[in-house]
């Protein structure tokens, strides 16, 4: 019997998680997208395999984001929703600035030094600090070089993060 993570933590876990979204009693503490991110559990003989808790957070982190937008929006019109708004902001350009993306495989992939500086410019577009503001149809219809051989971006990947990111910059045009 080999080792994984401990049950009963990844179940609080995803009790909350479930709470949050509107799925189980709301009765718990709502949990953010950053506290799944940075959970760790106690390992446990018999526990669960790490591998399939960690790719299900990570899709409970995606839809926890998604919700998260949704408040934010509706926040926008009273009086203190530019706070939250740019509050929301900060948030995706700190979760830009997170971004891991997987290799590119059999040696094919994005330009990482192309990636890495268009998402540098979303960042400062998030932030509001450039003169040069990136807009949702530039991140849509962005080109990238690929590169064969040597380190690359899994494009797959790049592709859909920079569509979640293109839906975000419509918000900061508003």
């Amino acid at each position: 019997m080999r080792s994984g993570y401990d049950p009963v933590e990844v179940d609080a876990l995803i009790g909350r998680i479930e709470s949050t979204l509107g799925r189980g009693p709301h009765l718990l503490e709502p949990v953010t997208a950053d506290e799944v991110r940075t959970a760790t559990f106690r390992a446990k003989r018999g526990g669960y395999q790490e591998t399939a808790v960690d790719f299900a957070l990570e899709a409970f982190v995606v839809a926890l984001e998604a919700q998260a937008k949704r408040p934010i929006r509706l926040a926008m019109a009273e009086p203190t929703g530019e706070m939250l708004r740019e509050q929301w902001f900060e948030q995706q350009a700190a979760r830009v600035e997170r971004v891991a993306f997987r290799p590119g495989r059999m040696g094919t992939g994005y330009n990482e030094d192309e990636i890495d500086a268009f998402l540098d410019r979303i960042v400062a577009t998030l932030r509001g600090t450039t003169d040069y503001p990136v807009t949702a149809k530039e991140v849509r219809e962005a080109k990238f070089s690929t590169v064969m051989f040597k380190a690359g971006y899994l494009i797959a990947d790049v592709d859909s993060f920079l569509a979640g990111i293109a839906d975000v910059l419509e918000q900061r045009a508003l």
